[in-house]
């Protein structure tokens, strides 16, 4: 049984798995899309989930309720709840919880729900980071912070495009975060594949991914890891397509004087109507992409627990016999110790 602090409420399929071992892939609820595509998109990224061996679990606050996995009825609530549903940070959660509230969590939020329980691997769309012109706004995401904190691999497509990327990774540094990119040497940039910055820690399979995060467990470091995944290439939007309609986002938020965690949202939802769609497509398929290899770290994850369980449990059984053979050699020289001595009196 899992005891926490207060009472996060696991879906039923949980309360029978032991979560650390298990191999359980965590969403966040803040997707960013409207109805009804939040909906299916949520549907079938669990199905993927689940296809390829791992156990799926979305992140929400219902009723004041923390909710880790949501049932089918829960996922359609949650959908059409849209933006009434209060995007939920770490900052966040105590208040909508209070207030008993609707809450769509994001990475940050997330991050913390699945540490409290125990499970590695969250995967999203992408984290937040630092802003554009975050060095006067200083408009940074809470998202930077946790991971620097909260010891959980977050499977996405990297930052944000709408957000600076350099600075973004120069914080995550600054934090001590592990950033990976999978696959590649260079970070992936949300709807492309590439952004120009490089990175150092690169991996190339699941069982890579699994090590790394098992080695930051182990060294008890205290920090999660970021493993950015390219979004496939035949679903990469064009980069100055992309950039322009950001740009042309920004100046429409600037002139609305549309700051804080509202921005995010608004900017994704002009930079797709900029795109006429081809955003919003390229973000469903890359959250798509992203869960199929978060389900592989997971189950890799899990298998690499599993076989040190196991050998753990042959050596004490080695060192169990061992002992016994030590004992009754040790026990054996004793007697024959007395045997001698009686017969020399």
């Amino acid at each position: 049984m899992l005891l926490l602090p207060w009472n996060p409420l696991l879906f039923p399929m949980f309360m029978s798995l032991d979560v650390a071992k298990c191999s359980s892939c965590l969403f966040d609820s803040c997707l960013g899309m409207p109805y009804p595509q939040n909906l299916e998109t949520a549907k079938e990224v669990e199905a993927i989930v689940r296809k390829n061996g791992a156990v799926p679990a979305t992140v929400a606050i219902l009723d004041g309720k923390p909710c880790i996995g949501l049932s089918m009825e829960e996922l359609e609530r949650l959908a059409t709840l849209g933006t009434r549903a209060q995007k939920t940070a770490r900052r966040d959660i105590a208040h909508v919880v209070a207030s008993r509230g609707n809450g769509a969590t994001t990475v940050s939020a997330t991050m913390y729900f699945a540490s409290m329980v125990g499970i590695s691997v969250f995967v999203t769309g992408g984290i937040g980071g630092v802003h554009r012109h975050g060095e006067q706004t200083m408009d940074i995401s809470s998202d930077l912070t946790e991971l620097g904190r909260t010891p959980v691999a977050v499977i996405s497509a990297g930052v944000k495009s709408i957000l600076d990327i350099p600075r973004t990774l120069e914080y995550l540094e600054t934090q001590g975060v592990c950033v990976a990119t999978y696959k590649t040497n260079e970070f992936p940039a949300f709807f492309t594949e590439k952004s120009g910055c490089k990175v150092t820690c690169r991996v190339d399979t699941p069982e890579d991914c699994a090590r790394l995060i098992d080695a930051n467990m182990k060294l008890k470091l205290g920090t999660g890891i970021l493993i950015a995944v390219p979004i496939p290439k035949e679903h990469s939007a064009s980069g100055n397509m992309i950039e322009s309609a950001i740009q042309s986002a920004l100046r429409e938020a600037r002139d609305k004087n549309i700051t804080g965690n509202a921005e995010t949202p608004f900017l994704l939802a002009r930079v797709n109507e900029i795109t006429g769609g081809a955003s919003l497509a390229s973000n469903i398929a890359l959250v798509k992409n992203n869960s199929l290899v978060g389900a592989k770290i997971a189950v890799a994850l899990a298998q690499l627990r599993e076989r040190e369980h196991s050998n753990r449990g042959k050596n004490h059984e080695r060192e169990d016999v061992l002992s016994i053979k030590n004992c009754f050699h040790s026990e054996g020289t004793c007697l024959h110790k007395m045997i001698a001595s009686l017969a020399n009196n």
